[in-house]
């Protein structure tokens, strides 16, 4: 992973520094919230229902064992004993006192993180496959990217104050894992026919009260032309986005006015002005990165056929088939930690489980861990001949749920538990749903499932690109949620279609329920899957099942599916 040398020490000393004085001219009464609100956004806290917020940097979802430890460090002290992993591959504290926050960045400095620009109308936290490095296929891992685009982007001058926050995803594998189509900015890097690397770039993805699929500005942009490419749309987003109202101030707006021929006219004229003027490429400084996120030595593993332990434990064969994925090294596997126990808030961690998951990657994983944006933890790099091992301590710590991408993994915003935009909520939709998948016995038989849960229209749980999306809603003062089936974040990217009118807290349960009663019964056998056979047989049978009572509104038709 990528060194932090002086300059980066020195800077985020600066930094701290800094905020620390903002900070207490805030608690002085020197500064008024409205005019400490965008300083503090600058430094990824904010301002939830019940106290502050602080969201900590973890740059393309890597870390290392000294790393989680300092963050569990952090839960004990500071918070209540625990932190949530975001589908931006961040970690959230959500009990901050004000006052601990200069003591909370001095400790996360002291292992190289910070909390800069997870917040605020910058550019935020540049997101990548969290199988980066390890998963076969890649053009290059593309964290290496990643952290050019932090360098690029980490207190830059001209983006500090951009119309809306930012967000980029790079991928580098022909398995989209970064959900790159819902990104303001998308980055697929792919190997060029003459040599060296080419990127693919959309622009104008995202989710909220808009949601938008990128549109294609280029196909193949040579590498060395991509930070002076991305200046251009930076530039133009920054000179005409809307600024006079936040609800149409995203990029995806200014693409919807302009149409994309005429975007990508205005950039391709910025980005040869720059080109021409601006010094190129830094290919030193990308081989200096390139060189930190080198493999780890991996001649001490030797091969292992698992078939023999699996024979010996059902349920580590049934772990295995679940949470371990290929390497790109034959010897070794690619391990996903579910942080979906059923029942269990999703995304959550303890100190305890985090230092767990510590000391494991110490062992196991060449000290390499992983965030997904599915709130999972991955060890990217296990041999093999561990994996029972492994598994076994997991199991003692209650950290082998064998559910990676079936139904109970469940992404899930905050929702009115903690965040002051909520309308609904969603930790404890998530819950029940796990639980009512656990009752049924049936996970492994639904298969792949995706089902992700949004608390209001801002859509932080990315319900609209679930296979089945819920979005919780006010109704008059009651919750209300409604559903979209069909939506996907991958390769195949779509957005979700509303089944119809929304249902009560009390009857969404048998509503999915009648959702997946419709695949199991439609589907053509067990080899397809549920997004397989929505785009085969449509809405019509799912929305007939779930509305079949005319001109009734869907709580009662609920009801009498409950009943």
């Amino acid at each position: 992973m990528y060194q932090y040398d002086n300059f980066d020490r020195t800077y985020l000393q600066q930094r701290i520094d800094e905020f620390k004085a903002q900070v207490q001219r805030r608690i002085d009464g020197v500064l008024s919230e409205e005019e400490f609100k965008p300083l503090r956004l600058q430094n990824g806290l904010y301002l939830q229902l019940h106290a502050y917020m602080l969201r900590v940097a973890i740059p393309y979802g890597t870390l290392n064992s000294r790393q989680m430890r300092q963050l569990a460090l952090v839960a004990e002290r500071y918070d209540r004993g625990y932190g949530h992993f975001t589908t931006r591959q961040n970690l959230q504290f959500n009990w901050i006192k004000l006052d601990d926050v200069a003591d909370i960045l001095s400790l996360l400095a002291e292992v190289d993180m910070h909390a800069i620009q997870t917040s605020g109308n910058c550019i935020r936290n540049v997101t990548t496959d969290h199988f980066a490095g390890a998963a076969a296929g890649e053009a290059e891992d593309p964290r290496i990217t990643a952290e050019l685009l932090r360098q690029w982007s980490t207190g830059h001058p001209e983006y500090a104050f951009l119309p809306r926050k930012f967000k980029i995803a790079v991928s580098a594998s022909d398995k989209d894992r970064a959900v790159t189509a819902f990104h303001d900015i998308g980055i697929q890097l792919m190997k060029s026919p003459a040599g060296g690397i080419g990127c693919r770039v959309l622009v104008g993805g995202g989710l909220g009260r808009t949601p938008r699929m990128g549109r294609e500005l280029t196909s193949h942009l040579p590498e060395g032309d991509l930070f002076h490419y991305l200046d251009a749309v930076m530039s133009v987003y920054n000179r005409l986005g809307r600024r006079d109202n936040k609800y149409k101030a995203r990029i995806k707006i200014l693409i919807d006015e302009l149409g994309i021929d005429k975007a990508r006219e205005l950039i391709d004229t910025e980005f040869h002005l720059r080109k021409d003027r601006l010094p190129g490429f830094n290919r030193a400084l990308k081989a200096k990165i390139a060189a930190d996120f080198s493999l780890p030595d991996f001649s001490s593993a030797h091969p292992h056929d698992l078939a023999h332990d699996m024979a010996l434990s059902p349920s580590f064969a049934a772990f295995v088939r679940q949470n371990v994925c290929a390497h790109k090294d034959s010897r070794h596997a690619i391990v996903s930690v579910s942080l979906k126990q059923h029942g269990c808030p999703p995304g959550d961690a303890t100190a305890r489980q985090m230092r767990i998951i510590a000391d494991l990657a110490a062992d196991y994983s060449y000290d390499e861990i992983r965030i997904s944006h599915q709130q999972n933890i991955i060890l990217p790099h296990v041999p093999k001949s561990q994996l029972a091992s492994l598994f076994a301590r997991l199991a003692t710590a209650g950290l082998a749920t064998a559910n990676i991408g079936l139904a109970s993994d469940i992404i899930a915003c905050p929702g009115l538990d903690y965040c002051a935009l909520a309308t609904a909520r969603s930790i404890p939709v998530a819950q029940q749903l796990a639980l009512r998948f656990q009752k049924r016995k049936n996970e492994q038989d639904i298969g792949p499932l995706q089902i992700k849960i949004s608390g209001c229209i801002n859509a932080c749980g990315h319900h609209h690109v679930g296979h089945i999306g819920i979005l919780g809603l006010d109704r008059a003062g009651v919750e209300n949620y409604q559903i979209t089936l069909g939506g996907d974040g991958s390769e195949q990217a779509g957005l979700g279609e509303r089944t119809g009118p929304g249902f009560s807290a009390g009857h969404l349960l048998a509503a999915v329920d009648t959702i997946i009663d419709v695949y199991l019964e439609s589907r053509t056998g067990r080899e397809e899957t549920f997004i397989a056979c929505y785009r085969r047989i449509g809405m019509a049978p799912f929305r007939q099942a779930l509305y079949s009572t005319p001109n009734a509104d869907a709580d009662r038709v609920a009801a009498k599916i409950a009943s």
